[in-house]
């Protein structure tokens, strides 16, 4: 998988997590609703600086937005 990907799915249950909706999550984070939504399509990728505000928006520890899922066999 990824990083991208990753990044994009660990974002989208971070913030379904935390209740928020994509617009509520880009206010939190200074960021743009529709920035927020390529984010999560994977249709560009975020800067660390972006990666920060996430983060702190989503009140996780940033490694948690690029985690690779753990697998099962």
């Amino acid at each position: 998988m990824r990083l991208t990907a990753i990044f994009a799915r660990n974002l989208r249950l971070c913030r379904q997590e935390s209740g928020l909706t994509q617009e509520r999550l880009a206010e939190f984070a200074g960021l743009d609703r529709n920035f927020i939504g390529k984010l999560e399509r994977e249709e560009c990728s975020p800067t660390l600086e972006t990666i920060e505000a996430l983060s702190l928006a989503l009140q996780i520890k940033a490694e948690r937005l690029i985690e690779r899922p753990f697998l099962t066999p």
